[in-house]
């Protein structure tokens, strides 16, 4: 591990950074991602234009990700002869980088709203999570997009930065969340980001690999019978090769497979209507299944909590046999 961190302030780490995330939320005011959102905003506006904007994109990419990874790297390392400090550091790091209590607190609002019949403000609020037209929505169109958000979301806002704080400590979970964050901002197939966006989106797809295999992994084994497992493992096989993502199909094919349902299908993106393969089997989605797409998420944080925890208990009785 890159971290300098044993198995046992890892996990402790860990389950300091998700409390602090389940108990603070995100900050509401000067959140470090938020300005690292305007700073990324600030140079797309300068440098995409003109020729050669792959490379503008790539420079832009450089501009934006080092000197905050520099500066978290420095911070561990001045903090390094000071073991609680530093731990710390490590903790408020990962809280940053986490958004676990974000995503409840932006889904099941939804679900609320579609159990009162209240499509406008489902509308609404889908559209804060999503980057596809909600405007004329139906209910079917706002399940599948809350549900969608929150299986590949789960993947991006919470194990993958898990993951790579795990191998890199603080820096690795804000270099993650950086390069998530740029991708989801420039990684779009427009005519104005697809060549200056495409670094973003081909580092964040590297970045992800085998974290998103691993919460596909998850999602499948906590499926609630031994044919839900099945079920998830299959149409994570045979539907997620079809997906224009090599990343989130994994996630989202798993996941409605465990939760026994049907995802995917046509959405307007940007004014262009894109017809989507089909994830999952069932039955189509309804309001109440986006609280049981958040219990998944939910119970996947816990698995890996314990799956850390076993780890750590490993490594005790293996230096103390």
């Amino acid at each position: 591990m890159l971290t300098g961190l044993n198995w046992n302030a890892i996990t402790l780490l860990l389950t300091a950074g998700v409390l602090l995330d389940l108990l603070l939320g995100e900050v509401r005011r000067w959140h470090p991602l938020v300005g690292f959102g305007h700073l990324a905003s600030a140079l797309e506006r300068r440098l995409n234009l003109g020729r050669l904007r792959f490379w503008r994109g790539a420079l832009a990419w450089l501009l934006a990700v080092l000197p905050v990874s520099a500066a978290s790297v420095a911070l561990t390392c001045w903090l390094a002869p000071h073991t609680y400090a530093l731990w710390a550091l490590h903790a408020v790091l990962l809280y940053f980088s986490l958004g676990l209590r974000s995503l409840g607190e932006h889904n099941l609002p939804i679900a609320a709203a579609l159990a009162q019949q209240d499509l406008p403000l489902a509308r609404q609020l889908t559209a804060r999570i999503v980057s596809r037209d909600t405007s004329r929505a139906s209910e079917a169109d706002l399940t599948r997009a809350s549900i969608e958000s929150l299986l590949e979301n789960g993947n991006d806002a919470v194990f993958a930065t898990l993951f790579w704080f795990m191998l890199a400590g603080g820096p690795g979970a804000v270099l993650y969340r950086m390069a998530n964050t740029l991708d989801a901002m420039w990684g779009y197939r427009t005519e104005r980001l697809r060549q200056f966006g495409c670094c973003a989106a081909r580092v964040d797809d590297a970045l992800n690999y085998l974290p998103a295999r691993l919460t596909a992994l998850s999602y499948t084994l906590l499926a609630a019978t031994w044919e839900a497992r099945q079920r998830a493992w299959r149409c994570w096989r045979q539907q997620a090769p079809a997906w224009d993502s090599p990343n989130a199909g994994p996630v989202m094919a798993s996941g409605a497979g465990t939760l026994g349902i049907r995802l995917g299908g046509a959405a307007i993106y940007h004014g262009v209507l894109e017809k989507r393969p089909e994830l999952g089997a069932g039955d189509h989605a309804t309001g109440s299944d986006i609280y049981r797409a958040w219990r998944l998420v939910c119970h996947t944080s816990l698995l890996w909590l314990a799956l850390a925890a076993l780890a750590n208990a490993a490594q005790f009785w293996s230096q103390h046999a």
